[in-house]
């Protein structure tokens, strides 16, 4: 399949279509006995994460064969274009909550344009529901049998009245630190990154913070994409853009298996209050 750097249809429906097939196999899988195998940080891997990155893998690889790919369980493997596309996929987001029972995983897959996302899908298994967006095309909520309806991030800019979305399983004082700066009462925790940006895209958040550079690139690609194409914002918490590829931004080399982590933090918001939450929570993180 072939398609121009303006027309990114295809390459939509495409993920939106591998990401709703790998969805299948995640929840074949979901609150069933798994063995699971811990990588380096401990995060947790099984054989859900594997199955659905080859039903992903495969799918791109026929579709797009000159495309690169980065894709978690097989970040060794990975190939980048750095003057084309290059697809970023998290076969499963938020494995903790999935392994707990809990509905808050996702499938995500996400392409960049040499070194900026261009389009995002993150697709929550168990409800249907699929957050997707593409340059040219918009930004869209589907549900099954419904008609999509467009993201559009909320309008609020007083900081103590944002509605505040964080993680699940990687909560810190450094969160207590960000509401108290902001005087944020409302909290919400949920497991995935794609799920948690996907509530500040439809206004049903305002504001996530993730205070740390645990995340990596498969966990902000797609969603970023998402999020900024509905017409909000992502940078890191001094609000620098997030920085994408094999360089800089990389801790650790490819002989040491390539982590990928996103230095800096993240923040994702509605935009009309992103300024003035880095003002106030940059000091935090020097």
């Amino acid at each position: 399949m072939t398609f121009t750097a303006s027309d990114l249809k295809d390459p939509l429906e495409v993920a939106t279509r591998l990401a709703r097939e790998a969805s299948r196999v995640v929840l074949g899988h979901f609150q069933s006995s798994l063995e699971v195998q811990h990588k380096s940080g401990d995060e947790p891997v099984t054989r859900a994460d594997h199955e659905s990155e080859a039903v992903i893998l495969a799918g791109l690889r026929q579709a797009f064969p000159d495309h690169g790919i980065l894709s978690e369980e097989s970040a060794r493997e990975a190939t980048w274009r750095l003057d084309g596309f290059t697809w970023i996929v998290d076969p499963l987001d938020g494995t903790k909550d999935f392994l707990a029972g809990l509905q808050g995983f996702s499938v995500m897959i996400g392409l960049l344009e040499r070194d900026r996302p261009v389009l995002g899908v993150v697709h929550q298994p168990t409800t249907g529901i699929t957050y997707r967006a593409a340059r040219g095309h918009g930004a869209e909520l589907l549900r099954d049998g419904e008609l999509p309806t467009s993201l559009q991030p909320s309008t609020e800019t007083e900081p103590s009245r944002l509605r505040l979305v964080v993680s699940n399983s990687h909560r810190s004082e450094k969160t207590e630190q960000v509401k108290r700066a902001l005087g944020i009462e409302d909290e919400l925790r949920l497991g995935s990154v794609g799920l948690k940006v996907g509530l500040v895209a439809r206004a049903d958040r305002d504001l996530y913070v993730h205070p740390s550079s645990r995340c990596k690139l498969w966990d902000v690609c797609a969603p970023e994409a998402i999020i900024t194409i509905a017409g909000g914002k992502m940078t890191d918490l001094h609000g620098a853009p997030l920085r994408y590829g094999p360089g800089e931004n990389v801790d650790g080399g490819a002989g040491g298996g390539a982590p990928y982590f996103v230095q800096g933090g993240i923040v994702a918001s509605n935009r009309v209050c992103h300024d003035e939450v880095i003002r106030r929570i940059s000091p935090l993180f020097p």
